[in-house]
């Protein structure tokens, strides 16, 4: 299997409902390294399994969706945790919708979430 991995970052705030978040639970920031790896069994007829400066581009476009936002703003998420497995997921769904044709063969995009050198969250999704 061939991946290729581009990474990006960005910054929001959130809080979060529920027992188990604690201090979580008030208005907070946080700033996500963002590592977007798109897999395929066999390389395109260029060789290649995408395009690095496409998917630098799609990346850096989903990711401005975020950027900046109090997420508990945003009407797409609302009645939902903006946990950082929550958020791995959204950006791998909208990472294939926007690559459009780009993502036609590929066998996998994850994502992953570096809230610090200590913690971080992924989500592989099937293509």
């Amino acid at each position: 299997m061939f991946s290729l991995t581009v990474r990006d970052r960005f910054m929001v705030a959130h809080s979060f409902t529920g027992e188990v978040f604690g201090p979580a639970q008030q208005l907070h920031g946080a700033t996500f390294v963002v590592e977007a790896t798109f897999r395929r069994a066999e390389l395109d007829p260029d060789g290649l399994v995408v395009d690095i400066g496409v998917a630098s581009q799609v990346l850096r476009g989903v990711l401005s969706q975020l950027e900046y936002r109090n997420l508990d703003d945003v009407e797409e998420f609302s009645g939902h945790n903006t946990t950082t497995e929550f958020l791995c997921r959204w950006i791998a769904d909208r990472l294939a919708l926007v690559l459009g044709p780009a993502a036609a063969g590929l066998a996998g995009i994850s994502v992953l979430l570096r809230e610090s050198d200590v913690a971080w969250a992924a989500y592989e999704k099937v293509v």
